[in-house]
């Protein structure tokens, strides 16, 4: 059986008047993510990994921000046709890990809601998905909630032919 491993990593500025969407899960939150899409920085991460894993680029190839196709789309959307890339190479996700580093809100009470969604898109159990957190202990841009990042790592193996 083949495997292959992806990273991803993304980020995003947090601003006023938007809405925080992480892990396919709506947060309430006095500021969310700028961006083309929803802006959910940890399915876009999760993303980059599959696609890197098969060496296929990444989101911005697939999902440019040029395209109006993709304005303020549910990245769930994109997480989903992107598992698509994957099983259409012969490919199944075994795991995928995941970390957050924001400031606020605090995530602990979301995590398994965001499991559950990224799960059900990549046809996986929710053990299957991490899912773990981190201030920057007020440094840098995270820490002066400018913005947030996200990084994910995926494993995928080969369905028998």
């Amino acid at each position: 059986m083949g495997y292959r491993i992806g990273t991803g990593v993304d980020y995003h500025q947090l601003t006023t008047g938007r809405d925080l969407w992480i892990g396919g899960i709506k947060i309430p939150h006095t500021k969310g993510s700028l961006g083309h899409s929803d802006a959910d920085v940890l399915l876009h991460a999760i993303c980059d990994a599959m696609l890197g894993a098969l060496a296929l680029g990444d989101i911005g190839v697939h999902f440019p921000d040029t395209n109006a196709e993709f304005k303020n789309i549910d990245s769930k959307i994109l997480l989903a046709k992107t598992f698509g890339m994957v099983t259409h190479k012969g490919y199944k996700i075994v795991n995928v890990d995941s970390t957050l580093c924001l400031q606020e809100p605090k995530i602990k009470l979301y995590i398994p809601q965001m499991q559950q969604a990224i799960a059900s898109i990549l046809n996986i159990e929710t053990d299957a998905v991490s899912i773990k957190a981190t201030t920057t202990e007020q440094m840098g841009f995270v820490g002066r909630q400018e913005g947030l990042v996200a990084y994910a790592t995926v494993l995928l193996s080969k369905n028998p032919s």
